[in-house]
């Protein structure tokens, strides 16, 4: 199959989320924190979530071991490594700079174990990438405020900012103002919009926030003037199939929405989300697409294709990458 082989881009990647059970346990033992769960096996037993909150209270049990620059970096590492076995040659992935200075620790203590082991990265394993800090929506927006000095303190290391965590409740305008402050700032805009919560938050995304790129956005199918609106502005979709299930937004692969977004002209990608929780890198969702839904050596290559388009790598690093597709 051509996406074990192809180069590829992601872009829908929270770091936090790629901590796998093994790593988490080691870390934690590292720095004498006792997990609650006596061993690597009973916490996977609990990866077995109805919806977003129930990953999430796991998730940030998981942050809470990460103490030193090392545990950041040692924790991208893994990620990278992960990444080479699946060809991928750039990354943006996504930070939760809240998870951890909320705990205490200095934000220059994560950006720097984080962007450490991305410098790395590209001169050891050849893998560009960029680095998004995301914004907890859960949070009041002043929250935001309050960390986004450190954001742009760090501009150098942090190209963009996102909105993350629990959807529902929490719509994109009640961030209006800190990310027309980022725009104006110069950094790169995306947000969580449309995976739980209704088209009406993509709207808001795409109104209120002026994102230039859409994480997930399944529910932006229910509304085809939206689905027109995000076509016509040349939007993509960081589309990711194996979360989408593990947390029911749809309840089997078979009935995954990517071909239909991609008969609509919807820039869609594919992406592993929090791939230690859901269940695979970038490589096992699309093998599991592929398997659920028949998805053609075509649409695979428009896929990955996409991915390169829909990057924040300059327009000739993307020529490069896509004559390699040709």
């Amino acid at each position: 199959m051509p996406y074990k082989t192809l180069p590829k881009a992601e872009l829908h990647m929270h770091i936090e989320g790629s901590f796998e059970p093994e790593l988490m346990f080691q870390i934690a033992e590292r720095n004498d924190i006792q997990l609650p769960y006596e061993s690597v096996e009973a916490l996977k037993e609990k990866y077995d979530f109805n919806n977003l909150q129930e990953f999430l209270d796991i998730y940030y049990q998981g942050c809470a071991v990460l103490i030193t620059e090392q545990d950041f970096y040692d924790l991208a590492w893994a990620y990278l490594l992960k990444a080479k076995e699946d060809n991928v040659v750039h990354t943006e992935i996504f930070f939760d700079p809240q998870s951890h200075t909320d705990r205490g620790i200095a934000f220059d203590t994560v950006i720097n174990g984080f962007h450490r082991a991305f410098e790395d990265g590209q001169q050891q394993l050849g893998i560009s990438y960029r680095i998004i800090a995301c914004f907890l929506r859960h949070l009041p927006e002043q929250a935001g405020f309050d960390v986004y000095p450190d954001i742009v303190r760090h501009k150098d290391k942090i190209i963009g900012v996102g909105l993350d965590s629990s959807e529902v409740g929490h719509p994109p305008e009640k961030y209006q103002r800190l990310f027309a402050q980022a725009k104006k700032d110069g950094f790169k805009i995306v947000a969580h919009a449309g995976e739980e919560g209704p088209a009406e938050y993509v709207w808001q995304a795409l109104d209120l926030l002026d994102v230039d790129r859409i994480d997930h956005g399944n529910r932006c199918l229910d509304d085809a003037e939206l689905v027109n609106t995000i076509v016509d502005k040349d939007l993509a979709l960081t589309v990711c199939p194996l979360s989408n299930l593990k947390l029911c937004v749809v309840d089997d692969l078979k009935n995954h929405p990517i071909k239909i977004m991609l008969d609509n002209g919807l820039k869609a990608t594919i992406n592993s989300d929090d791939p230690a929780y859901f269940g695979g890198y970038i490589n096992d969702n699309f093998a599991q697409l592929q398997s659920a839904v028949n998805l053609s050596d075509d649409e695979i290559k428009a896929l990955i294709r996409n991915s390169f388009e829909a990057s924040f790598l300059s327009d000739e690093e993307k020529a490069k990458h896509l004559s390699a597709l040709a």
